[in-house]
């Protein structure tokens, strides 16, 4: 879920699991530990301030637009 508008979303601003989901009327943050880990909730209540799965991007990166496709196998 969203925060309240003009909240950042957390750590999932700096994560390589998190990704922006944008619809016309919102913007979400996947994370993609969920896929694999029920531990992590798939679209965290922002902000999120702590997590176990957080894995920081390399500088300068940001966090990519939409889902990435399921791997095939």
């Amino acid at each position: 879920m969203t925060g309240p508008p003009g909240v950042p979303p957390g750590l999932c601003e700096r994560c390589r699991w998190a990704r922006v989901v944008r619809t016309p009327r919102s913007e979400f943050r996947l994370c993609l530990r969920s896929r694999d880990d029920a531990r992590f909730p798939r679209y965290p209540r922002l902000p999120v301030l702590e997590c176990a799965g957080f894995t920081e991007l390399p500088p300068g990166e940001a966090v990519p637009e939409g889902p990435p496709p399921r791997e095939q196998g």
